[in-house]
């Protein structure tokens, strides 16, 4: 039987990603299969999540894709799991209304999970049950199981947080996790740094489990998780026995690493093959059909990226011949001409005429909304993508016009004047990031432009 829970905490910052990583790590390390949600748009955490569980995360998000999406996805990837995972984001009734709209406690209960409930106990004692308290009685609905104290400084700040909260509150306390002398997971301005650019990622992992091992009450924790719902039997999809697959490549190394599992799960359900890439030790793109480039953190390898001169001419050279190219946000700063940090101007692959820079401050965070209202190689117009931005780059110089970009943001900051998408021949490069599964027709739009592009290529 499957059984599954959500972590969540009283705000960002609570602790929620040290135990829902250090669980999902003791858990696995101790055989058992352990399959890993990150809640809302998320990519690193829902890396180090993928790490600690040795297989793929999913992010479930009930602003980007609807109840009935969410609950058929949960199902599909529990099957055959031991344990489910399921780390929240913020603070556990955060949303983004008054009413708490698309928070962490609404998709406990679309998901019908508990809750274990991290509290950050650091400069406070029984404060901490008046808190945990408030989370019980704000939504009685919502099922809070167990409490995770965080940040505990000596034996004696765990004993009488632990009485309070177990005394007022008679939720169970079923672990501490110590006060650190170092971070376990280094920080960098959008959070926590990737595991992919973190050199001490195995040994991090190996302490998350060994702390949450040493800790946590692992039996107890196993006790409160909910069995997984009834499951509904998917017909698998049938491609026909002689078709050829499209070579779809995926830029993949530490630049560019913003990739959610739906998303490259749906292309290959579409008909991909997936050709990773790394854009910093390949010579040229190899012979594709598409490429995708997702987003990422492109300055801090900016060095490398402009030092690989031949590949980032090949990118530019097939980008030019009118090869499908899908660029997110990390993506898109890659098809620019530069990227200026410290007063050092980098070169990249110069599709788009467009010179960034980057800044100390978010340039947009957050949700977002276009309507696309003009020609572009994979959207078809009126439709209405939801997405999300998180960014810190500028536009330092750029030479094009705001009108000839091809989506309109209802919601968010886009590329320029509240409008986003550069499209060059069948490129289309945009700072929003989409959830394939709450955009089903990205998959479709780009591998039916790709085929449509093979096609046209045998003829000629």
């Amino acid at each position: 039987m499957t059984k599954g829970i959500i972590v969540a905490g009283l705000s960002g910052g609570s602790g929620k990603s040290v135990v829902s990583v250090g669980l999902t790590a003791a858990f696995a390390s101790q055989g058992k299969i352990v399959v890993p949600f990150k809640k809302g748009p998320d990519y690193i955490d829902a890396g180090w999540m993928r790490l600690a569980a040795g297989r793929n995360c999913y992010n479930p998000d009930p602003f980007l894709m609807s109840t009935e999406v969410i609950k058929a996805s949960f199902l599909a990837h529990t099957e055959g799991a031991d344990l489910v995972i399921l780390e929240g984001n913020r603070g556990l009734y955060d949303g983004v209304n008054i009413e708490g709209g698309y928070s962490t406690a609404e998709l406990s209960l679309s998901l019908n999970l508990p809750i274990l409930l991290v509290v950050n106990c650091t400069k406070t004692t029984r404060t901490v049950a008046a808190m945990v308290l408030g989370c019980l009685k704000l939504d009685e609905r919502i099922d809070i199981r167990g409490v995770v104290l965080n940040q505990i400084g000596t034996k004696r700040h765990h004993s009488i947080v632990t009485q309070a909260v177990e005394k007022y509150t008679g939720l169970p306390v079923l672990g501490s996790v110590p006060r650190m002398k170092r971070d376990i997971f280094p920080m960098r301005h959008l959070g926590v740094t990737p595991h992919q650019e973190y050199e001490g990622s195995d040994e991090a992992m190996q302490l998350l489990a060994e702390t949450a091992t040493e800790h946590l009450d692992l039996d107890r924790i196993q006790e409160i998780m909910a069995p997984i719902g009834e499951r509904k039997v998917i017909a698998e999809k049938q491609e026909p026995e002689n078709e050829k697959k499209l070579r779809i490549g995926v830029l993949m190394d530490t630049a560019f690493q913003f990739y959610y599992s739906e998303n490259l799960e749906t292309l290959e359900q579409t008909g991909a093959e997936l050709i990773a890439i790394n854009a910093m030790e390949e010579e040229i793109l190899p012979e594709l059909d598409g490429l995708y480039i997702g987003g990422g953190f492109p300055e801090t390898s900016a060095k490398a990226l402009a030092a690989n001169i031949s590949f980032r001419n090949s990118v530019k050279a097939a980008a030019e011949r009118g090869l499908p190219i899908y660029a997110e946000c990390g993506g898109l700063i890659y098809l620019g001409e530069s990227i200026e940090l410290d007063g050092e101007v980098y070169p990249l692959a110069g599709v788009f005429p467009i010179r960034f820079g980057m800044s100390n401050k978010p340039q947009a965070h957050g949700y977002s909304i276009f309507e696309v209202d003009k020609q572009n190689p994979f959207y078809e117009r009126g439709a209405e993508i939801k997405g999300h931005e998180f960014r810190y780059s500028t536009i330092l110089e750029w030479s094009g016009k705001s009108e000839d970009l091809v989506f309109k943001m209802r919601r968010g900051v886009g590329f320029s004047e509240g409008r986003e998408g550069l499209v060059m021949n069948n490129v289309l490069a945009l700072y929003t990031h989409i959830h394939a599964l709450g955009t089903p027709e990205w998959a479709q739009g780009f591998m039916g432009r790709c085929s449509e592009v093979k096609k046209e290529s045998m003829w000629e």
